[in-house]
């Protein structure tokens, strides 16, 4: 089959590159001059584990492609993927004018009949708003599909190969014939495509993301509760996990939820609440939580060294929102690093991909190493964001060794608290 994917985003190019992968001929579509000739030369331009093999093997075997001529890779697909950037404006509501122009571009370039499929996150009713603006603009006959994604960042391409589910929005029995094709390599082991109309489809990206967050927010407000009682939220975060009812995804306390997809989402989804007069209170029970929850370790360190960290130096480990990822968008890092500026506090970083998006972040305000042990000389504590596996087992003593005041403040849980204080450090989690 031959695909057109407009926008290579995150989305847009994980999902290029995987419909290549199955031997489609892909063409990946974006007006960033600059990117396009990087992707042709083989430079990817985001961090994805499995990512850069599959784009470099499928581009060398001439099945995927990339250009910045969208009407040439119209005219040349079946199947065309809006796969652009939805920002959060200023009210919450998604930016829908990347959607709104490649609707009507991919109308205007139209020679004959196509499926246009939204992929990017789109509120409910951007499908209906997709074919009026087709319709506006071209008399060949089309069909409208939403396809949302559920890629998690550090696992896109295996969410992609192996999706958990494909929701297609559709009322066009060839379309959704047609796109039963497309995902059938994805499905040889069970069938877990789900076909409903364009509006519950559009809703169900929405309403997923939202109940992944709340799961995050209501473990942190648990924990919270759990250092006032004296009680383990890890071991009550077991003991609830061993419900199959609950299990344990998306259930470990820590500093927040971070990325582009969760905040935002929840802003767009509060947003449509209150144009339609339906307040959602738990959403925003959940939003309000996390962005507590991210000055958590700041308010711990606050209290520890007797009310002000003027003066203070402190070593972050982590700087990317998630591990697997160099993704630095709503970092809970960002803001712990802050709160810690704000205070009059010097901060050195370091994390083993993101530094790069960090200097973008930070400029010249905070020190970035590459090592993670060459920050802890002379600093009065260490501050653990995100759960990298080469944090998990670091040598403790050393740390001791090399820190000032043998401090440690433990953001994610990663760390067995006897263990840290039986090497002599003093130890702050998340409920603990």
């Amino acid at each position: 089959m031959r695909i057109a994917v407009i926008g290579t985003g995150y989305v847009g190019l994980v999902t290029g590159a995987c419909f290549s992968e199955t031997g489609n001929h892909v063409t990946c579509v974006d007006r960033d001059a600059a990117k396009i000739a990087g992707l042709r030369d083989g430079v990817v331009p985001i961090h994805e584990p499995g990512l850069e093999r599959l784009v470099l093997r499928n581009a060398s075997a001439g099945r995927l492609c990339f250009s910045t001529e969208l009407a040439d890779a119209v005219r040349g697909a079946q199947v065309v993927f809006i796969a652009v950037g939805t920002p959060p404006l200023p009210d919450g509501g998604a930016d829908l004018s990347a959607v709104d122009f490649v609707a009507r571009a991919i109308a205007l370039a139209m020679d004959g009949e196509r499926v246009v499929v939204t992929k990017s996150t789109v509120p409910v009713g951007t499908c209906a708003r997709v074919r009026g603006i087709l319709a506006e603009h071209t008399r060949h006959p089309f069909a409208v599909v939403s396809n949302p994604e559920f890629l998690k960042e550090g696992a896109a391409v295996a969410d992609c190969m192996r999706p958990e589910r494909v929701i297609i929005g559709a009322d066009d029995a060839d379309a959704i014939e047609l796109m039963r094709h497309l995902y059938a390599p994805y499905m040889r082991r069970s069938d877990r495509l789900l076909v409903m109309d364009h509006e519950s489809a559009e809703m169900t990206k929405y309403a997923s993301n939202a109940m992944l967050a709340t799961r995050i927010s209501f473990m942190n407000e648990i924990a919270r509760l759990c250092e006032r009682v004296d009680a383990d939220v890890e071991e009550v975060r077991r003991g609830m996990a061993a419900d199959s009812r609950i299990g344990d995804q998306y259930l470990y306390p820590g500093v927040g939820f971070g990325g582009s997809c969760f905040q935002k989402d929840l802003a767009a989804l509060r947003h449509m609440g209150k144009q339609r007069e339906t307040p959602l209170r738990i959403v925003d029970a959940v939003d309000e939580i996390n962005r507590e929850q991210r000055r958590l370790l700041v308010d711990k360190a606050h209290a520890h060294f007797g009310g002000s960290l003027a003066g203070k130096t402190f070593a972050i480990w982590g700087l990317a929102f998630k591990p697997g990822t160099d993704d630095m968008r709503e970092a809970p890092a960002i803001e712990t690093i802050r709160g810690l500026l704000d205070e009059g506090a010097t901060v050195r970083a370091t994390d083993p991909i993101a530094l790069p998006a960090a200097r973008r972040v930070f400029e010249e305000r905070v020190e970035l190493h590459d090592d993670p042990y060459a920050i802890l000389d002379g600093a009065d504590a260490l501050f653990l964001l995100t759960e990298w596996n080469e944090y998990r087992s670091p040598d403790f003593d050393t740390i001791r060794e090399r820190l000032r005041e043998q401090v440690v403040f433990d953001g994610r849980n990663l760390w067995s608290r006897r263990f840290v204080e039986g090497s002599g450090l003093t130890y702050y989690g998340v409920g603990v």
